[in-house]
Formats: C-alpha cells, structure tokens, sequence
C-alpha cells in the first residue's frame, strides 16, 4: 500500500523534504557531522567531490576517498534532527519514490558519526578520542518508536535506581553500538565508553548560568554510574538518536567522539579545532 503524500513528503524537484536528496545522491557509507562547516573539513581531504546540496542545517557532499563513496551529512544538534535525517536517508534507498512503497529488498547502510563531546570521569584526557560502546538516551525521542527489542533493561534499571531518576522524565534507553563498525575503528589510539545522550546543552547537561537546576546533582550521579565495571564516558547530545533508529531500521552505526572538555575537571581543549582535524584524519583512514 503506497504511504501518503503527508507522511513522505517529496519536494517538487522529487528530492525528500528536509535534506533535498534524490536516490543516487548518497553513498551507502556514511559520515555525520553536527556542524554544517564541518562537512567542507571532512571533504576536503576527498580525491574528488561529486555532488553537493544545503537546505537549512542539513548540508550534503559525496565524493570518492581512496577509491571509495563516501557522503557526509551536517545533522544540526540534539535527537530530533537526528530522527529527521535518519529517516529521510533510510527512504532514499528502502522506499521507491515512484510508487511510494518499501521495497521488498532492503539497503543497508553504515553510518559514523564524528562528533564533539565533554568527557565525564577525571581520567579521561582532554583531547582524546573515544568510541561509543553504549548510548543512555535521555532525550525521549526514541520512546516515539518500539524500542523492547533493542534496549538494555538491565543497565537502565540500575542507572534509574543509582541516579534517583525523576519519574516524570523519560525513562533513560540503552543502545549498544554496531559491533561491526566498532570493531573497525577501535584502535590503541581510541577509548571506548557509554555516553550519554541529553536534549539539551545548558540544563540537560547540568550547566548552570542563570537557571537553577531542578536536579542540581545529577550529573554527579552520572558520573559515578557503575554497573559490573560499566561506567559512563562522556556527555553530548546526538549519539542515542543514532544508535536507536539505526538499529530499528536495520543500519550499522558508531559514534566516534573528540573529547574536547572535561566536565570533572573544568577543563576544555586548548586545540579543539586541530583534535576535530586529528579525528577526521583517523575516521578517514579507517573506512
């Protein structure tokens, strides 16, 4: 059964709505990025550039590296951009746009992410690269979708009960990772953690400016989240949205994060521009 005009919607050129793509203008293999500046950082080291198109945030360039496709997409901040642009990009290659039903044969892709994060625990170096294990959602927007199959009730019983988590806010997820591409990026010179995912940058992530905090320890109990050795990394604000609607639509994906603060110590990157390039470089070399 063909699904509605209000529910894919197409632009009248034929590309999907929010990222202005059409079938064919992406490679299989894909790089997130937040920052739309940051897609020209990451290209910028391609053989060749291909194709490009920006509608709003959602800027898009695919090019060949080493031989290989590769696109790479700015996402913009926070889970609802991330379920925009998943979506959309799961529909360019398992939706026929013609007749407007799931193809029968399914594509599925690889998605990494590149992204920025504060680290949580006192040890982790500024600088440092670390790969998501695990993702906590504490966002909400995953519970839009059916998440028993993939969820991990044991780690989120036990961070619900060490963080005294509030019942009116939405019950923290846990999304592991594609074993597959962590696997492929790990090296002597990455950690591995679970991160957690906010819904905001200043109170979700327990910053304090001129607000006060409904839950002004929070992040205290975060970081001193312990289940059979498993501790949380780190804090940013995309990660859990990826790992989610990436598994629930059949996609591989690891999140690769510059740890460019460090929330225990104060401390933030002298040099963040130059551990985005470093990451880059490795994630490049990597694929």
């Amino acid at each position: 059964m063909p699904l509605k005009d209000s529910e894919l919607i197409l632009n009248q050129d034929g590309s999907i709505y929010h990222l202005n793509l059409k079938p064919g203008d992406v490679a299989n293999t894909i790089i997130f990025v937040g920052d739309q500046e940051r897609v020209d950082l990451v290209t910028k080291h391609f053989d060749t550039v291909e194709f490009e198109t920006q509608k709003r945030e959602f800027k898009t360039q695919t090019g060949i590296y080493n031989g290989k496709r590769i696109s790479v997409i700015s996402t913009g901040i926070g889970t609802d951009n991330i379920d925009i642009v998943l979506n959309e990009l799961d529909a360019l290659f398992n939706i026929d746009f013609a007749t407007k039903t799931i193809k029968k044969d399914l594509t599925s892709l690889n998605i990494i992410r590149i992204g920025t994060s504060g680290a949580l625990q006192e040890d982790i170096p500024i600088d440092s690269f670390l790969i998501s294990s695990h993702a906590l959602d504490l966002a909400g927007t995953l519970h839009a979708y059916q998440t028993a199959a993939i969820s991990n009730p044991d780690i989120e019983d036990a961070f619900i009960q060490q963080t005294h988590w509030d019942n009116n806010s939405a019950k923290p997820l846990v999304i592991k990772g594609s074993s597959k591409l962590i696997q492929q990026f790990k090296s002597p010179n990455t950690l591995t953690g679970l991160t957690v995912t906010a819904n905001g940058f200043y109170g979700p992530q327990g910053r304090i400016l001129r607000l006060p905090l409904k839950h002004p320890h929070l992040n205290d109990h975060i970081a001193n989240f312990n289940y059979n050795g498993i501790k949380i990394t780190n804090l940013e604000m995309e990660t859990s949205g990826i790992y989610g609607i990436s598994k629930l639509l059949g996609h591989n994906a690891v999140s690769l994060n510059a740890l460019i603060a460090n929330r225990s110590t104060g401390r933030f990157s002298n040099t963040p521009k130059q551990t985005i390039e470093n990451l880059i470089t490795y994630t490049l070399q990597r694929i």
